[in-house]
């Protein structure tokens, strides 16, 4: 029994989850922190329970500190969005975006094939980027989300090609991902500066919120162990599509969070779910 296709559904849709976590908080660009360093800690129990070596090569570990530095940009920008626009809007443009960023990057830097189906698919997720941001708001904490969002979609695509080159070099997935959430927990850090003081003011504190970024920490580590084990099973091509369902995931929880997206927007979703199809199907 072909297990990969349910535990790549399940990566995707905690991965959409422990996003959704975040936006419900008051502060979370002070969350992310916590639930950055609980990911850390699940990553690291995971990593000691591997067989070594966990990098083969030099080359595995230097992919793994190079993709820990992409994550540090993600979580720091997923946050700064979330704390500015509806969270559905900035999942999508992230994941939308990294996957149009991802395709062309892949051809240059990897040397894959360009193909009519790529092609196709990429241009899908253009036009629904276009139609998911066309009414998005103009204040400025709205044009400012949007921009922390599309700086999002670029670190996604970094830690996806580090990631990628890395476990190729001969490094293991969960030291690998250990290692980057390492690499990328004093750049979070750094980034809260003055935002402790502020967050506790208004935001709540002590064991329960301890508790729901653990349990968001949980859900990070868990989606994307699942995810590369999901890889190794089925292929590139069955993981990536299955994985963006995550995209459509987001669309339903944005609704759970009381978000009515338009139909410009909900148009926008369906087309880069199907872009990322075609382009992963390629």
């Amino acid at each position: 029994m072909n297990l990969a296709p349910a535990a790549l559904l399940a990566s995707a849709f905690l991965h959409a989850s422990w996003n959704a976590l975040l936006k419900r908080e008051r502060a979370p660009q002070v969350a992310v922190a916590g639930v950055l360093s609980f990911a850390l800690m699940v990553a690291v129990v995971a990593a000691l329970a591997t067989a070594p070596p966990a990098f083969s090569t030099s080359a595995a570990l230097g992919w793994g500190l190079a993709a820990g530095a992409f994550e540090g940009l993600y979580f720091i920008t997923l946050a700064a969005a979330l704390a500015r626009i509806d969270y559905g809007l900035a999942y999508t443009v992230a994941r939308g975006g990294a996957m149009l960023l991802v395709w062309p990057a892949a051809r240059v830097l990897l040397r894959e094939p360009v193909t009519l189906r790529g092609t196709l698919g990429a241009c899908l997720v253009g036009l629904g980027l276009a139609l998911v941001t066309a009414r998005f708001g103009g204040r400025s904490s709205s044009r400012a989300g949007m921009g922390f969002s599309i700086a999002c979609a670029v670190s996604v695509a970094g830690y996806h090609l580090c990631y990628d080159r890395a476990l190729a070099a001969g490094a293991r997935s969960a030291p690998l991902f250990a290692v980057a959430l390492a690499v990328a927990l004093p750049f979070v850090l750094a980034s809260l500066r003055g935002r402790f003081a502020l967050a506790a003011s208004g935001a709540p504190w002590g064991v329960r919120a301890a508790l729901r970024w653990a349990f968001a920490g949980v859900l990070c580590t868990g989606s994307f162990l699942l995810f590369l084990w999901g890889l190794a099973s089925s292929g590139a091509a069955v993981a990536l599509t299955l994985r963006n369902t995550s995209i459509m995931f987001a669309q339903v929880l944005a609704l759970a969070l009381g978000e009515r997206p338009s139909r410009a927007q909900v148009a926008g979703a369906l087309l880069i779910a199907a872009g990322a199809t075609l382009v992963a199907g390629r």
